[in-house]
């Protein structure tokens, strides 16, 4: 009898990473995939080199967490195999291409834990492609792994607890952080309250960033609309409007984000049947509390599943892999299990309080104005998808999709698809859910064509 092929787990980030340390303490040798050129994820990302900061001027409060990850993944090195640098383009017939060191290749797994994790989300507003504008992630990367600014002068603007770490992080770096823009009024932060019970830790530490930005002189801005990003070449400002009136202010770089959205391209590829969330406002792949799909064998872990945070990713990542154990008849330890779906439920109790008090500006979609560009990569402006949608009656997105080349581009969707949706759902008068989703194809994400011609001939033999 052939040997069972090994797991492979996509993503090195927190879920990744116990997932990884799961197996491998049940005596099984997974393969981790990551396109990072290290372990940690978004969250944890580490320097590309050594640039005298410490963990704590990486990671802030998170840094205790950030080491026990680096160093637990570090500990399993001979015991797993592990390609970083390299992106898992394809899965067909439990089979996944992976592009790595020049070279596609392919391999067979024996059950497949796909932790993904999460990019920005954003709506366009005029002058957003312009030079010196950044998602939140982005500039986070820029600053923990590159150790450089997107900026002299800065403004953060958007919604999600993140809005508020990054600008903290640059603050903290020595960075002029001008202001934070606030897609949300003041009183919805009110609802962060409703969390103490349940994380009293991360509600005060929110406070307490928040304190630090205004002490140090960072105008806080809430309910913010009507927002433009101001310049020629480059960002050389933003104007906003607020209690009717217009405000604007000088800078030389943007950080912009409304919270995040799940990768979920590979977990399409695989099969997995998708259902409409109405707390991310997006379709996500159905799984039950263990992190199983519609899909024998593939399992979900960490933001790529729905957004939940780093802590719920290394629980998910955990419970996955038990899972993964489960089914395929091993010693688990079930009452770990239990444990471990009872603290994600209290994180998702408490994701929806965070919800609350950083609600996503749906009503942005109604006002893009027509010249504003939607899909960037196509060059497509609003105004083009709306012609597009009232000259051929589309009602569904990847109808759209065909008929205007919006999510054609090299992003396939991953800036633009959110919007596009938004904006179809309003000039239909549809709910959201009812315009379906992009569908996902290979490859993934943009890859030299040899590659693809060697793997498709690879597939043919």
């Amino acid at each position: 009898m052939s040997e069972r092929p090994q797991p492979l787990i996509v993503g090195a980030g927190p879920a990744g990473i116990r997932a990884a340390q799961a197996l491998v303490a049940a005596g099984l040798r997974p393969l981790v995939v990551d396109e990072a050129p290290s372990c940690g994820g978004q969250i944890y990302r580490q320097r590309l080199v050594p640039d005298g900061r410490s963990s704590r001027d990486l990671y802030g409060t998170e840094a205790v967490k950030a080491e026990a990850l680096h160093r637990d993944f570090t500990a399993l090195a001979g015991r797993l195999d592990y390609w970083p640098q390299s992106l898992l383009w394809n899965l067909r017939d439990g089979r996944a291409d992976i592009m790595a060191e020049g070279t596609s290749r392919q391999v067979a797994y024996g059950g497949l834990v796909l932790a993904t994790g999460a990019t920005d989300r954003i709506l366009p507003i005029p002058g957003w492609t312009l030079p010196g504008v950044f998602t939140l992630g982005g500039a986070q990367i820029a600053l923990k792994s590159q150790g450089c600014a997107i900026g002299s002068r800065i403004v953060f603007l958007g919604s999600g607890p993140l809005l508020y770490l990054v600008a903290w992080q640059y603050m903290k770096a020595g960075v002029t952080v001008a202001a934070v823009l606030d897609t949300a009024p003041f009183s919805a932060k009110l609802n962060l309250l409703r969390g103490l019970p349940l994380f009293p830790e991360i509600v005060l530490r929110g406070m307490r960033m928040t304190a630090e930005l205004r002490l140090a002189g960072v105008a806080l801005h809430y309910g913010v609309g009507d927002v433009r990003i101001l310049g020629q070449d480059r960002v050389e400002g933003i104007a906003w409007g607020a209690a009717g009136s217009e405000r604007r202010l000088a800078c030389d770089g943007i950080g912009y984000g409304l919270a995040l959205r799940s990768e979920t391209q590979l977990a399409d590829l695989a099969g997995c049947r998708f259902a409409f969330n109405e707390r991310d406002r997006a379709f996500l792949p159905e799984r039950d509390a263990a992190g199983r799909t519609s899909v024998p064998g593939v399992y979900l872990a960490g933001d790529g599943a729905g957004i939940a945070g780093a802590d719920a990713a290394e629980r998910a990542g955990e419970r996955a892999a038990l899972a993964l154990l489960e089914d395929r008849g091993l010693p688990h330890d079930a009452a770990r299990s239990r444990a471990l779906e009872a603290e994600l439920a209290r994180i998702g109790r408490f994701r929806a309080v965070l919800e609350a008090a950083f609600p996503f500006p749906a009503h942005w979609a109604t006002a893009i104005a027509d010249d504003t560009t939607l899909c960037r990569c196509e060059e497509i402006r609003a105004g083009e998808v709306r012609r597009a949608i009232a000259g051929f009656g589309v009602h569904e997105l990847n109808r759209l999709k065909a008929v205007s080349r919006v999510g054609m581009g090299r992003c396939q969707g991953r800036i633009c698809g959110a919007a596009a949706a938004e904006l179809l759902a309003h000039e239909t008068g549809r709910e959201l859910a009812a315009v379906g989703r992009l569908r996902s194809q290979a490859p993934v994400k943009p890859i030299p064509l040899t590659l693809a011609l060697d793997a498709h001939r690879e597939a043919a033999e």
